[in-house]
């Protein structure tokens, strides 16, 4: 996943944790806009922005009644994560009726919010949304995401699922490094009882299907595996 692709608005109350959360989701890679309260966000571009990060709790108009004219009135579909202090059954319950897609509790790891917004952008790419990606083109290597499809020199190539899922996961980052650990977390979500030497095995298979395309696999001793252009190795 390229992150500079992804424009982020980031709507608190708190100047220094909207400093410090925009620094760090910038310095991941993502575009970040900041707005201090609901009223001033409505001022934005909305529809320009592909993950919208609101707390609840603000002077004026909260962050539920935010949402709820983001979705009932400007027909937004946006990914939304909620920011608050509030963490009740009742609370977790408004924030996803109103149509969140994450609820974080204060106080949270930058870890953590950084995890989950890759979570959701990752959730949002596979559900459909337009994200100006409907192909991958790395070297002779086209992915089609659309059709699912993989062509090597425009010949199709045949993947299972999970290798075609795996490849993804590498050609939407290239050159990031993903542990095993964070392949089967990512591929494997639902499989609780995977080995870590299934991915082994699943990317020796896509290596030899990858012959010729002017991209390889390789594996960072230690840290796992990225995929990397030939020439640029």
């Amino acid at each position: 996943m390229d992150k500079k692709k992804f424009r982020l608005l980031l709507v608190d109350d708190e100047e220094d944790l909207r400093e410090i959360l925009t620094f760090n989701l910038a310095g991941e890679g993502y575009q970040v806009s900041t707005a201090a309260n609901a009223e001033e966000a409505l001022k934005m571009p909305l529809e320009e922005y592909h993950l919208l990060i609101l707390d609840v709790m603000m002077p004026g108009m909260s962050g539920f009644k935010l949402a709820e004219v983001i979705r009932r009135d400007k027909k937004l579909t946006t990914p939304i994560i909620f920011l608050t202090a509030k963490d009740t059954e009742n609370d977790l319950l408004t924030g996803f009726n109103i149509g969140a897609d994450d609820y974080m509790a204060k106080p949270f790891s930058i870890k953590e919010l950084q995890a989950r917004v890759q979570a959701v952008l990752m959730r949002s790419l596979q559900g459909g949304l337009d994200f100006e990606e409907s192909q991958i083109e790395i070297g002779t290597l086209l992915i089609d995401l659309e059709t699912k499809q993989v062509f090597v020199n425009g010949e199709p190539i045949d993947l299972t699922k999970k290798e075609l899922e795996i490849l993804i996961l590498l050609a939407r980052d290239p050159s990031k490094v993903f542990s095993r650990e964070e392949i089967l977390d990512r591929v494997w979500r639902e499989d609780v009882f995977v080995m870590e030497r299934t991915i082994d095995v699943h990317i020796t298979r896509i290596r030899k299907k990858l012959r010729g395309s002017g991209v390889k696999i390789i594996n960072r001793s230690g840290f796992g595996y990225c995929l990397v252009e030939e020439e640029a190795q």
